[in-house]
């Protein structure tokens, strides 16, 4: 049986600490993940895409469970605006994506999650789950990289994980006991989690929207969730650095050659 845990790991700003915890806990919380200026514009951008899509009725309304309406996703951020494709590769983020997954790696998809007053919750999951069963490594094949950008608080939604469920090596079931944790941080942190890990969004009881970018990075052997072959905005392809075109798969150095060749 996986140890679980009945509380969140605390928020460190140490890198060390928090790869420590995201073995043990299968997640931890980097806090300060985003200095102030930088927040700043990640959450202009979000709400102003977001706005976007409602007055021109763009995007859809995928959710891993029943979507009331409520709740906004916002896919293929880094074709939105350039400050998602330098939050794709922060230093910080491919540290950790390095040590977690190695080197190189692929960004599934950057999406933001923004859940209104009265918006449900996800059903319970683990972001690995299109792969078999069971996860026979002791390690993640699938990461996501969360970043707080308003506070996630109990009432507005915060994110629900039920840590050490990465033990398990598979999917959560119907009649799984587990102790889910509401994940309250202050804007700018970051929410790690391996992509074993159990977990869900928190309903949102209060009175304002609470917005969250979710980037998930797996290994280069696998598909992306995102198709950037056919999404992507063609600037972060010509203006995107070679670290963000190797995420993107745009350079691919072990699988996705093109005639032999790693550059297309």
């Amino acid at each position: 049986m996986a140890t679980t845990f009945q509380t969140a790991p605390s928020p460190t700003t140490s890198l060390e600490q928090g790869l420590a915890d995201l073995a043990s806990h299968g997640g931890c919380v980097i806090a300060e993940a985003l200095d102030p200026a930088l927040l700043s514009e990640i959450r202009t951008a979000v709400y102003r895409a977001a706005q976007n899509d409602q007055k021109y009725k763009w995007g859809d309304t995928y959710q891993y469970g029943n979507d009331d309406g409520i709740n906004q996703r916002i896919w293929n951020l880094p074709s939105r605006d350039p400050v998602f494709c330098h939050l794709a590769e922060l230093p910080l983020v491919l540290e950790i994506v390095k040590a977690a997954l190695g080197w190189p790696a692929l960004l599934s998809s950057m999406a933001a999650n923004i859940t209104g007053p009265g918006g449900s919750s996800m059903v319970i999951h683990a972001d690995q789950g299109v792969l078999p069963e069971p996860w026979g490594w002791d390690r993640p094949m699938v990461l996501n990289i969360g970043f707080c950008i308003d506070d996630f608080t109990v009432t507005n939604g915060a994110t629900r994980v039920a840590f050490g469920s990465h033990r398990h090596n598979r999917q959560p079931k119907a009649g799984d006991p587990m102790d889910l944790v509401s994940v309250e941080v202050p804007a700018g942190s970051a929410v790690v989690l391996d992509g074993r890990t159990w977990h869900t969004s928190g309903e949102n009881r209060g009175t304002s929207r609470r917005a969250g970018i979710f980037s998930v990075y797996t290994l280069p052997t696998f598909m992306p969730q995102e198709n950037w072959f056919l999404s992507l905005n063609p600037a972060v392809r010509q203006f995107g650095s070679e670290t963000l075109q190797t995420l993107l798969g745009f350079r691919p150095q072990v699988m996705g050659r093109v005639n032999g060749r790693e550059t297309l």
